[in-house]
């Protein structure tokens, strides 16, 4: 069988292109991975309704319950009032506009960096910000569960990448050792990892790269609003603001807005600025977003029940699972990760949930490692007690019904 993960050779035999698709996704569905789009009727809210059907949603990114929240909704509307739908533009030609600063003043300040810079989503804000640092002849030092974005980051800076052993600070001082010489070495990994909800162990990675030099890049994607004091993320709430030198966050989970930034000096914005082809060649964000996100953090700040809430309800649905024999690592964030194993038995465990009104994902390769495909339940913080108790019973029923 043809490997579905491996680039399709589209040049031998010469086919027709839409001959060689068909052949691409046929070889897609006899490993068990294709892929679909399911269409949600209104907001991304604890309940929605797919195919005319109610179902309780439990793989959305609205982590904080804000993409109906009335305070952003009228923050967004007011945006459009006054600067109309879109930047229109590149933000280098004429789509650079008061409300992306104030938001960019507004992430600084939160995040507790000289600087900000807002970017249009949170892969090219990884992809511009590696590019920009690091070049060939450089080396970049990344965990192996990193982000696509991350990855792609990497390969498009052509600098040497070095992977370490997820979250082992060990081996990651080992590379630190054996690429002592390096002009620039860049380490990388994110805070909250969005496939498997455990935490980096920030301290001890900044602590190394402090040791030898190394510069330090925490994507915070699925930590910001949930993690801090004021919900700025994991690096806050450890007090690293000092030691790492580059912060990437989106807008788009726990904002409910859309949109990326990548926080730290005013040096390093200003050199993406000039160096980020992903923010130079692109429009900038809709003033709609940029404000509606503006609004959230302000939420998320004042209202820090949200997260206390959320992680009360996950380590409560995490107890459940573990309790019905699944394997639930006991993670401290907002994302439970099933691991199931093969693809076509997580497949039809998904699939017998929707049949119950349950909507969580299937994540298979190349998402995650192959034998390791999961159902990825993310909670968010208007979730009930009573979604969590039916979660879990629907969960375990069809995790056992579908591996035993």
């Amino acid at each position: 069988m043809t490997d579905p993960l491996r680039k399709p050779d589209l040049r031998a035999p010469r086919l027709p292109l839409d001959k060689a698709a068909r052949a691409a996704l046929d070889d897609i569905d006899s490993a068990g991975l294709r892929r679909s789009l399911r269409l949600i009727d209104g907001c991304q809210d604890p309940e929605v309704t797919i195919d005319g059907r109610d179902l309780l949603l439990l793989c959305s990114n609205n982590y904080l319950g804000l993409a109906s929240h009335p305070d952003v909704r009228a923050a967004a509307e007011a945006a459009i009032r006054r600067y109309g739908t879109s930047a229109v533009s590149s933000r280098l030609i004429s789509g650079h506009m008061r409300a992306h600063e104030d938001l960019e003043k507004r992430l600084a300040v939160w995040k507790g960096t000289e600087s900000a810079l807002v970017f249009s989503t949170g892969y090219q804000a990884n992809v511009g910000a590696i590019t920009s640092l690091v070049r060939r002849g450089d080396v970049v030092i990344s965990d192996e569960l990193n982000h696509a974005s991350i990855i792609d980051g990497c390969r498009l800076s052509r600098a040497h990448t070095a992977i370490y052993r997820h979250n082992d600070v060990e081996q990651l001082r080992s590379l630190l050792v054996e690429h002592g010489d390096a002009s620039r070495v860049l380490v990388i990994t994110e805070s909250v990892f969005s496939m498997d909800g455990d935490k980096a162990p920030l301290v001890e990675i900044a602590a190394a790269c402090h040791e030898h030099g190394a510069w330090l890049m925490v994507d915070e994607a699925h930590a910001a609003g949930i993690f801090g004091s004021n919900g700025a993320g994991l690096v806050s709430e450890l007090d690293l603001q000092s030691e790492v030198d580059v912060i990437v966050g989106t807008l788009g989970k726990a904002l409910a807005s859309f949109g990326a930034y990548v926080a730290g000096s005013h040096a390093l914005t200003d050199l993406l600025i000039n160096r980020a082809r992903s923010f130079i060649f692109t429009t900038g964000l809709p003033p709609s977003a940029v404000a509606a996100a503006h609004a959230a953090i302000d939420i998320t700040e004042r209202e820090r029940e949200r997260s206390t809430s959320l992680l009360v309800r996950a380590h409560r649905l995490g107890e459940l699972l573990r309790d019905g024999g699944l394997a639930v690592p006991q993670v401290e964030s907002q994302i439970l990760p099933v691991v199931i194993g093969e693809a076509e038995t997580t497949v039809a465990v998904m699939r017998g949930l929707l049949d119950d009104g349950i909507y969580v994902a299937a994540i298979r390769p190349p998402t995650v490692p192959r034998g390791t495909s999961r159902l990825r339940v993310s909670l968010m913080a208007t979730h009930t007690d009573a979604h969590i108790e039916r979660a879990a019973t629907a969960i375990i029923d069809h995790v056992h019904r579908h591996t035993h």
